[in-house]
């Protein structure tokens, strides 16, 4: 398979995936001014947001735990979703 149909592939799948375009700090930004970070700590329970918890802090667990993250992102999408 050709470069070309790899990209187009994976610009097919994208369209499918409500979080492409959707920055990490952006989405801890959204929990953090919707919930805090000791909502969140309760909501899921990492010790970044539970331990003396900070944006870059988390930001640094999340980008290097993708269980982490996925649990992250799906509380994202569940928020994001009741807002519309």
């Amino acid at each position: 398979m050709n470069d070309k149909k790899r990209e187009k592939i994976k610009n097919q799948t994208q369209v499918n995936n409500p979080l492409h375009g959707v920055k990490l700090a952006d989405i801890l930004e959204y929990l953090v001014d919707k919930y805090g970070f000791e909502s969140l700590g309760e909501k899921i329970n990492i010790r970044c947001f539970t331990s003396n918890p900070s944006v870059k802090s988390s930001l640094k667990f999340l980008r290097k735990t993708p269980w982490a993250r996925e649990k992250v992102e799906r509380l994202y999408l569940r928020s994001s979703k009741s807002k519309k």
